[in-house]
């Protein structure tokens, strides 16, 4: 049997779902899903579902089954990862289930690290293991965490941000807050709505993030135009925003992840600090590619700060390949 079956790695995140076998990533979508209210029936999910996010009738309700980084909405989790594994499945392979490694923030509770590991069973496979995203964002990125020597890594994720400090495959300090790039989503939003008195959707404000976001002043000003709603007269309304206010907008939310990351340091042994000061923070998730933030943490933290050449794929890498070395770190994984 496990000649024939799949070994997959899954990072099941509040944005996006990506799943990895062997070295290869074989499915990247957003974790949304549209159901049909009356029948309780998942008919879209994906990129698909994303598309009709904000354009569907009162008898559809497009959603994330996950929120901060575990799952709110249990049957549609479930759905969402049947479809995941029914796409990654050949015909000829149905009765042979996959075997999994499942992503879940650090210090999830024991109720929600059940719910996503019987979401998964019931997706169909045969054997699921979880393991905490940091710890398999280190381990897709390669840091040396099967030494005795300290290494930080920052895991920016749409739902939750986590910091970590790990040595003998194990996470010695670590602290997860249940608020990340959807937040600063949420603070452009609100900042427009403040200052313009204009309604933009949060897939306008994720754009205007991506497109010309900075977490620290650029020396280049860039600005967009986007189309918002009047909030007074509810007719359309367009708006023109630059960097400066989009830094700006995000401050408080970016000064809460430097604070999270500086508790972690200020509870970690002096010795794996001085190793963290020699080695340096990683940055994964997608938060890690807004601009300048290696800069905002190296500054407030006095520890460099680097982008790892994988972000937003090392978590699912990570889960893959924990399930070779499972024999090693199981100690260090969540139980069920």
């Amino acid at each position: 049997m496990a000649l024939f079956s799949k070994e997959l790695g899954i990072d099941l995140g509040t944005m996006f779902t990506r799943v990895v076998e062997g070295n290869q990533v074989v499915l990247e979508e957003p974790t949304m899903a549209a159901i049909v209210i009356d029948e309780e029936k998942m008919v879209a999910w994906g990129k698909e579902a994303q598309e009709m996010y904000g354009r569907v009738s009162d008898v559809m309700e497009v959603s994330r089954p996950l929120m901060n980084g575990v799952i709110a909405d249990y049957v549609v989790a479930e759905n969402l990862l049947a479809a995941v594994l029914q796409r990654l499945s050949s015909p000829l392979l149905r009765f042979f289930k996959p075997k999994v490694m499942i992503t879940v923030p650090y210090g999830v509770t024991s109720v929600e690290s059940r719910a996503v590991h019987e979401a998964a069973l019931q997706a169909g496979s045969s054997e699921v293991y979880l393991i905490q995203q940091p710890l398999a964002a280190a381990l897709g990125v390669d840091l040396p965490i099967s030494t005795p020597t300290g290494n930080m890594l920052l895991c920016l994720g749409g739902g939750a941000t986590q910091a970590a400090v790990m040595a003998m495959y194990g996470i010695v300090s670590a602290e997860t807050m249940r608020a990340g790039g959807m937040t600063l989503d949420e603070a452009i939003v609100a900042y427009v709505r403040k200052k313009y008195g204009v309604i933009i959707g949060p897939l306008t404000a994720e754009m205007i993030k991506i497109k010309i976001g900075a977490a620290v002043p650029q020396p280049e000003e860039q600005s967009i135009e986007v189309q918002g709603q009047d909030q007074v007269s509810g007719l359309p309304k367009p708006v023109s925003l630059t960097t400066g206010e989009v830094v700006e907008a995000m401050q408080d939310a970016l000064h809460d992840v430097v604070e999270t990351a500086r508790r972690v340091l200020e509870k970690t042994p002096p010795e794996l600090v001085s190793d963290i000061i020699d080695r340096g923070l990683a940055l994964t998730g997608g938060g890690a590619l807004l601009r300048g933030i290696d800069k905002l943490l190296t500054k407030e933290l006095g520890v460099p700060a680097y982008l790892v050449d994988n972000p937003t794929t090392c978590v699912a890498e990570g889960a893959a390949r924990g399930l070779s070395l499972y024999p090693l770190i199981r100690r260090n994984l969540p139980p069920v």
